[in-house]
């Protein structure tokens, strides 16, 4: 089973980040990654394997940014590979998930018949590219989210990070869990409440079919 692990906060999340997701181990994996929001871009640093492999990478290739996603990924939909690790990205948004999106194929022929062109074999990929067509119709994020969630079929736990939204972390839940936890100015989301633990003690779940917005100090 996947784990997740997001933060919204006012100093750098990566080391954080795989913390979180160090603590989820325990679910199995055969990757990992973590995507940021660094200055006007995303940027992800993804390895096939270990968090170990990870981690060794992010001292090569250091991650700055206050607002981030990780995950560890349990391959459904293609290969245990680096291009198949979460988060997938456009250059609009960064997308967690664990779960499956039944009606994948479907999406994705459509996004494809509009010229999207995809890096993955992944169910989630077809998530953050529905997004990006939503975006690039001029929604906000929260309006690209609840058509995107109305389109999905299946079971799923989704964290969303949004290009040149940095004070914004989405999370929301079909059939998987997913955990808010509430720091001090900080906001952070978790596939259970150990990711979380050393962050904070304020924590809240998700209920079904929800999906909530993360600000600074706040879910709305």
């Amino acid at each position: 089973m996947c784990g997740i692990v997001g933060i919204l906060a006012e100093r750098p999340v990566a080391g954080l980040l795989v913390d979180g997701l160090q603590r989820l181990e325990y679910r199995g994996y055969d990757s990992a990654g973590l995507a940021t929001l660094v200055g006007d871009g995303i940027e992800r640093r993804r390895a096939e394997g270990k968090l170990a492999n990870l981690v060794e990478r992010l001292v090569k290739e250091p991650l700055s940014g206050t607002v981030g996603i990780g995950h560890t990924r349990w391959a459904t939909h293609g290969r245990p590979s680096e291009d198949n690790a979460h988060p997938h990205a456009t250059e609009l948004v960064a997308v967690v998930h664990n779960g499956i999106i039944e009606n994948y194929r479907v999406l994705r022929m459509e996004l494809e018949a509009k010229q999207y062109r995809f890096a993955s074999e992944t169910d989630t990929e077809t998530i953050a590219q529905l997004l990006t067509d939503f975006l690039k119709q001029g929604m906000t994020p929260q309006q690209a989210t609840a058509a995107t969630l109305a389109r999905l079929e299946g079971a799923f736990a989704l964290g969303i990070l949004f290009k040149g939204h940095n004070k914004l972390l989405i999370g929301a839940r079909r059939g998987s869990p997913l955990a808010i936890g509430y720091g001090d100015g900080e906001m952070y989301l978790g596939s259970d409440a150990l990711a979380l633990a050393p962050l904070t003690n304020r924590i809240t779940y998700l209920e079904e079919g929800d999906w909530a917005e993360l600000h600074p100090g706040k879910a709305i």
